[in-house]
């Protein structure tokens, strides 16, 4: 499997930057997220932050949560520590996910927005494990996430809906199937797993840590 990843290049995260808000039915993805993760959790850790554009989100609702951002693109840190420069409840880390996660403590809400998919499949399954490993009982595992399609054909018209060519297709991506993900999340201890929202190849993944 190649080990491309685009994301160490300034240019290619911001020009992610320019086009996120431009991601056909993102927002919607986002509403049902923010609808699943509850008022009252007290800490969120966001894996593969970019901007910070999701952890702010949340944070509307929810403005006295502590927030951990972690990316490992210095474009993308520089650009969440500027969005956050006032709020002294966020703290921005650096960190490579292909890497076990650092000590961090304990989370009521992890949270992620198309960012594992660059991972390695191996490494998905790791980096799930960790992520139940380090919630709270009762947490919440939220993964908005670009997942494959069950077809080529499928693949294609996905990139044509999005604006893009077989030729502009990210070789960073590494998609892989929801059911498999849903799976894992089952076999490694979440309850109430589930694809929460989709939309061809835009999917949110939830489960809880139980009590």
């Amino acid at each position: 499997m190649t080990q491309i990843n685009l994301w160490t290049s300034a240019e290619h995260a911001l020009g992610y930057l320019a086009q996120a808000d431009q991601i056909p039915h993102r927002i919607e993805g986002e509403k049902v997220l923010l609808e699943q993760v509850p008022k009252t959790v007290k800490r969120i850790l966001d894996l593969g932050t970019g901007d910070g554009r999701l952890l702010a989100l949340l944070k509307i609702d929810r403005p006295q949560v502590e927030g951990v951002a972690v990316d490992f693109s210095p474009t993308m840190l520089e650009a969440v520590k500027n969005r956050f420069a006032n709020d002294a409840t966020t703290k921005a880390i650096a960190h490579n996910l292909d890497e076990p996660l650092p000590e961090l403590g304990k989370f009521d809400a992890v949270v992620s927005s198309f960012a594992i998919h660059h991972l390695t499949d191996d490494r998905k399954h790791s980096l799930y494990t960790e992520i139940f490993q380090i919630l709270e009982p009762g947490g919440i595992f939220c993964n908005l996430e670009h997942v494959s399609s069950s077809t080529p054909a499928l693949h294609e018209y996905f990139l044509k809906a999005i604006g893009r060519t077989l030729e502009q297709d990210d070789p960073s991506n590494k998609l892989l199937d929801v059911e498999t993900q849903l799976t894992w999340l089952r076999e490694i201890g979440f309850s109430n797993v589930d694809c929460y929202w989709k939309w061809l190849e835009l999917a949110l993944l939830i489960g809880l840590k139980p009590n």
